[in-house]
């Protein structure tokens, strides 16, 4: 186990000054973006900061050397053309679901979807179906049905188009071949966030990309998990199914006006990186991610997911990339955990749930960082073995939703099926009214409430607050997990349509 350098006690209230005392901190990255502070060859960022000028094309008029970039992009990852994106994928996710459908008309969309999707459907004034994901036994949101979708477009001829994410947060991918395939024998549209899965196309070791599997759009971020800088990502056509131009339009709305060159030149960048170097990363990085999941087998307490833990149907397949650990058996939260990792092993991770923490890694990844986390990983479960000892027996299914199996409040949990009353946007044009949370109880939300990571939805605009859902909130607030969406910044009150 290598030493341990860690000096970073800056407070200072200037942010450059406290983001270079944490780059030389010693505290390893676990988390966006997938650079992880390890420069790929790049000019100072000042001296090639530029507007549009003479030679340097324009992005949303690219017929120069702004095009041929796109071009190349699309080669690499399979497309028939793709669009850089400088606002992320929130622009991207925007674009697509406004040019895929005219105002007022229905989409088909995975509830676990990021909230961009949710502000789309409010500025295009769209109704929603939702595809509900299966909840896996580790107590993570799973895959999304084939089967619930011919069920969804068979039933409801009013569907525009299909929207699903996957990879999920956690790194769940759904059958997005067959997906697919359904959708277009309805002839109709897929777009599909795979933000978390850029990667996809770099190795077989990852799931299959949604472009390989057909998807008609699909929105990227490099910074993601990829070594670019934040902000970057791209959106991918792959069919005739949406209209070019309506896209090309809805990309310069959602999109600034001044679009960074520093940013489309580290996405260039990162596309010859990936065409120069990717071999040889990932010749050093997979190893190292096979061997720590190996390692981790022998833990007795916490427990490393992997997709054989958990039936096809629930996790169709799953990026090995992103590690989840859950707290087992143990009297830790999700929240302790990532505590515990942070200040005694200076191992800054992703984010934490109710009962397990995520710890994102990247081809940009050192041996030093695996060996910390498993270093980390084995000394707090002996640490668990010491403090209460208990039977080698364990339960067989973690965060079910089984009475007596696990007293965690887990993703299954959180994540309840919803009860819509009207749609998102008429909801939100409404009169309105504040109320305590414990009084909100069967009204009408005009707000969302989503954990922050990742930025999924428990309750829309327009549907009921029941007591479950405020009773769910309560209990994320306790566990000290981020709950984000209310006005009120003390989130004490909720706004509901005023009856």
């Amino acid at each position: 186990m290598p030493d341990i350098k860690y000096t970073w006690q800056d407070d200072s209230p200037f942010l450059d000054e406290r983001l270079q005392s944490y780059s030389k901190s010693g505290c390893y990255p676990f988390h966006m973006p997938g650079h992880k502070r390890a420069p790929i060859e790049f000019p100072n960022p000042y001296s090639v900061d530029i507007t549009e000028i003479d030679r340097f094309d324009n992005l949303y008029h690219a017929d120069g050397i702004l095009k041929e970039a796109q071009q190349r992009a699309a080669e690499l990852f399979g497309a028939k053309e793709t669009f850089f994106l400088v606002n992320g994928s929130t622009a991207g996710i925007l674009s697509a679901i406004s040019a895929a459908l005219p105002r007022l008309s229905t989409l088909l969309m995975a509830r676990n979807s990021h909230k961009s999707a949710y502000h789309a459907v409010y500025l295009r004034g769209l109704e929603t179906v939702y595809l509900l994901p299966a909840a896996t036994e580790f107590g993570i949101s799973g895959s999304i049905s084939p089967a619930h979708v011919a069920q969804a477009l068979d039933d409801l001829p009013q569907i525009g188009a299909v929207f699903i994410t996957s990879p999920t947060y956690d790194g769940v991918t759904s059958d997005i071949r067959t997906i697919a395939e359904i959708a277009h024998a309805y002839d109709l549209p897929l777009i599909v966030d795979e933000a978390h899965g850029a990667h996809f196309a770099i190795s077989e070791e990852f799931p299959e990309s949604a472009l390989e599997c057909g998807a008609d759009l699909v929105i990227q971020s490099l910074h993601k998990t990829l070594p670019c800088l934040t902000q970057t990502a791209l959106l991918h056509v792959n069919s005739e199914r949406i209209d070019r131009n309506a896209l090309e339009y809805f990309l310069s709305i959602y999109q600034t006006s001044s679009p960074s060159y520093l940013l489309m030149a580290s996405i260039e960048q990162c596309i010859r990186f990936l065409n120069e170097e990717k071999e040889e990363q990932l010749a050093k990085y997979i190893p190292q991610l096979k061997n720590f999941y190996q390692q981790t087998k022998s833990l007795k307490h916490l427990k490393v997911f992997e997709k054989d833990s958990c039936q096809p149907e629930t996790c169709f397949d799953h990026d090995i990339s992103k590690i989840l650990i859950s707290v087992g058996d143990s009297e830790l939260t999700g929240q302790k955990l990532y505590r515990k990792l942070l200040h005694n092993y200076y191992l800054q991770l992703e984010m934490c749930s109710g009962h397990y923490v995520t710890a994102l890694t990247s081809l940009m990844d050192t041996p030093e960082g695996f060996a910390r986390l498993l270093h980390g990983l084995k000394e707090i479960d002996d640490e668990i073995s010491l403090a209460a000892p208990r039977p080698t027996a364990r339960p067989a299914i973690l965060g079910s939703r089984t009475p007596n199996r696990s007293r965690h409040l887990t993703s299954n949990d959180i994540y309840q099926p919803p009860k819509p009353q009207m749609p998102i946007a008429l909801a939100m044009e409404q009169p309105a009214e504040p109320l305590s949370l414990k009084a909100s109880t069967g009204h009408i939300s005009q707000e969302f409430i989503y954990l922050y990571p990742p930025g999924i939805p428990l309750v829309t605009p327009g549907e009921i607050l029941t007591g479950k859902i405020i009773g769910i909130v309560d209990q994320c607030q306790k566990l000290g997990l981020t709950v984000e969406g209310l006005s009120d910044r003390s989130r004490q009150t909720i706004k509901v349509v005023k009856i």
